[in-house]
Parts: structure tokens; C-alpha cells; sequence
């Protein structure tokens, strides 16, 4: 494998939180401690943006948060300064995917582009979605071997064109830790809990998931659940839990820093999804810390939990099927034992970053190889 140094510029128009935003962290993290030089082009007023700069990455804001002739201009500029500076261009978004393409055809000698696609969001078949994959482009990477068939299937793209790189986690972080000892530190009572890790997006499930618990919390009245993480419909799913008398069992806990801690704090994790999902980083993390898990069968969550090994798949948007799941392993704490211990051996083997940042840097020196040769 070559030894050359990379020079990498990613590009990432939302302003939001979530794992799309973490991925990209994390794999600049990563590709800088390989020794690769590393940038990102991001509105300053986006919570990646702050992120960046509290892990002391390079970071530049640029305001690209919406499809406009100001944003086109200004990433039109700066990349006309600045392009000879990077080998590769990475867009993780359709809006910065489109900017960067449009300000490419009025330039030369700019990067090739690969371009990640991190949800199952269904892409469309005109003309300009066409060209911006299969032109503006030199390769596309999906975050899970589910979305790279999609694109093939539904789309009509080279499927040799398509890379699959799952998000890898930090091992050395996600492992698991003495349950009773997190939740002194976090200042939980003894009850035993159930969590969900994720951003709070109707699409993520937990309107199913407080559905179920509805049921379950009368079946197993010794039990809490944990909402972890923030998003626009935190307020609404409160309200709900005041509204429904739900309030002495859920506990709503914000986005925290200290994700390792919470999971250890859990008996059994679930992300009940029903859409635009990868492979979700929650579930892989929560399975690197022995967990069972309870998820739907929507993007590519079946590449990571396996079914009755390391967890359940349940219908989406289906409260009942849930709560069974969910109560099951609830009631059954040799079943839950068994299944986190297989999530945890199948996370070592398949979830860590290295993986991941090997993969990436495959892609990208493949890229950088085609643009540099003659024909390329």
C-alpha cells in the first residue's frame, strides 16, 4: 500500500447533529493521526462546525447551507484559491455534493470527488442527479453494502463505481464497563434500564418506541427508559410523556459526551427505526459494549445486528411487534447476557475505525491514481 501522504478536503453542508456529522469527525480524527493532512468546509453556523473546532480539527466555515447563487459563488472562490492545496474532495450531503460539482465545470485542475452517501434515502433518476453521480464524481461511497445494491439496483450505477464503508468506532471507547459504577457517575438510581441512542427525528422510531413502552412499563414496572440525545421533536415526545403520565419511567437525557458511560448504564439498547438509516452508529456502538439489541430491518441495520444472535429485528412502525421484542429481553436476563456477549465478539471483529480509515484511504489513492494517469 502506498505511504503517500493524503490531502483531503471534505465538505459538509448540514448545520444539524447526528451520525452523518460523527462519521465525518471521526474519520478526519483518524486519516490526521495517519499523517494526512485534513480539511473541512462547513457553515459556521452548523453544530459540525463547533464540533471541529472543540476537537481541534481544521475546520473552515463557508456558508453552504442551502442550494444558492451566494453559496455557489463562495465555494466557487475559495476553491479557485485553494484547490491545487488537496488531492481528493470528499461531499457528504446533496447540497454541498452540488455545489461542488457546479462550481467544478467553471474550473480546472480540481480534485476528483468521491461522494458518500451515508443514508437509504432513495436517490432520483434525472437527468442532472445522473450526471452529478456518474460525472461529477469519480466514486461513490455508501455506508453500508445495502445502500451501494440500492444505487445499483434502483439507479443503474456501476456497482464497480460503489464503494461500502461502514462507519468504524473506537473500540478502546466503546467497550463494556461496570454497569452499577456508570450509574453512580451519572447519578442513575438502580432501576434497570432501557436506552435509545439517537438523534430525535420522527424517523428514528421513538414515537413506536414510547407506544411499546406504554405496554411494557406495566409489565415491568421496575424498569426506566433512557432517551439519549437531542433533535427538533424533543419537545413534543416530552410533552407526550407528561401527557400520557409516562414521566416516572422516561427520562429524557440531551446529547452527551460521555456515550460509553450511558450505554454501560443500559440492560438493552433498541432503535426502532423506520427510514433513511446506514448502518447507525448507536447500534454499533451500543453492541461494542455488550448489548442486545432490539432495531428494524430498514437500510443497513441487518449488517450489523443479526437476527436472534445479537439481537431482534422487529416490522417498523410497529408497536406491538416492539413491545414483544423488547419485553422478551426484558424478562430474560440469561438471553440478554448471551446475545451482548455474540454483539460484542461480532463488533470487534467487523466495527473497528481501522477498517474503516483503510478502506477510505483505498478509495481515495484510487481516485488520486485514476485523475493522475493519462487516461485518466
Amino acid at each position: 500500500m502506498s505511504t503517500e501522504r493524503l490531502r483531503i478536503l471534505h465538505t459538509e453542508s448540514s448545520i444539524g447533529w447526528g451520525g452523518q456529522e460523527i462519521r465525518i469527525l471521526t474519520e478526519a480524527r483518524g486519516m490526521l493521526s495517519r499523517g494526512h493532512h485534513v480539511n473541512l468546509l462547513t457553515p459556521a453556523s452548523g453544530m459540525l462546525f463547533e464540533a471541529a473546532h472543540q476537537r481541534k480539527l481544521p475546520v473552515v466555515g463557508m456558508p453552504i447551507e442551502k442550494k444558492r447563487v451566494s453559496a455557489l459563488a463562495a465555494i466557487g472562490r475559495w476553491l479557485a484559491a485553494h484547490r491545487r492545496d488537496y488531492d481528493v474532495i470528499n461531499t457528504h450531503s446533496s447540497t454541498d455534493a452540488w455545489l461542488m460539482a457546479l462550481a467544478s465545470i467553471w474550473l480546472r485542475d480540481v480534485p476528483p470527488v468521491v461522494r458518500t452517501r451515508h443514508v437509504s434515502t432513495a436517490v432520483g433518476n434525472n437527468r442532472a442527479t445522473q450526471w452529478l453521480y456518474r460525472c461529477a464524481s469519480a466514486h461513490i461511497v455508501t455506508t453500508g453494502e445495502a445502500l451501494r445494491r440500492q444505487l445499483a439496483q434502483n439507479n443503474g450505477f456501476d456497482l464497480e463505481r460503489i464503494t461500502s464503508v461502514r462507519t468504524g468506532i473506537d473500540l478502546s471507547l466503546f467497550r463494556p464497563m461496570d454497569r452499577y459504577r456508570c450509574r453512580r457517575e451519572l447519578g442513575l438510581d438502580a432501576r434497570p434500564a432501557l436506552g435509545i441512542v439517537a438523534t430525535l427525528r420522527d424517523w428514528k422510531g421513538h414515537d413506536y418506541l414510547l407506544d411499546a413502552w406504554s405496554r411494557l412499563c406495566r409489565r415491568f414496572p421496575d424498569w426506566q427508559l433512557l432517551v439519549i440525545g437531542d433533535g427538533p421533536r424533543r419537545a413534543r415526545l416530552e410533552a407526550r410523556v407528561a401527557d400520557e403520565k409516562l414521566a416516572a419511567t422516561v427520562r429524557f437525557v440531551g446529547n452527551q459526551d460521555n456515550v460509553p458511560v450511558w450505554l454501560n448504564s443500559l440492560e438493552l439498547f433498541t432503535l426502532p427505526s423506520y427510514g433513511d438509516e446506514g448502518v447507525p452508529q448507536g447500534i454499533m456502538q451500543a453492541m461494542a459494549c455488550g448489548l442486545a439489541v432490539v432495531a428494524t430491518p430498514v437500510g443497513a441495520i441487518e449488517e450489523a445486528v443479526q437476527r436472534d444472535r445479537t439481537g431482534i429485528i422487529v416490522e417498523p412502525r410497529n408497536a406491538v411487534a416492539l413491545a414483544d421484542a423488547l419485553g422478551a429481553l426484558m424478562g430474560n436476563e440469561a438471553l440478554r447476557r448471551t446475545m451482548g456477549e455474540a454483539g460484542r465478539e461480532y463488533a470487534h471483529a467487523h466495527f473497528g475505525i481501522d477498517s474503516m480509515l483503510d478502506k477510505m484511504e483505498s478509495v481515495f489513492r484510487a481516485v488520486v491514481h485514476q485523475a493522475r494517469s493519462p487516461d485518466g
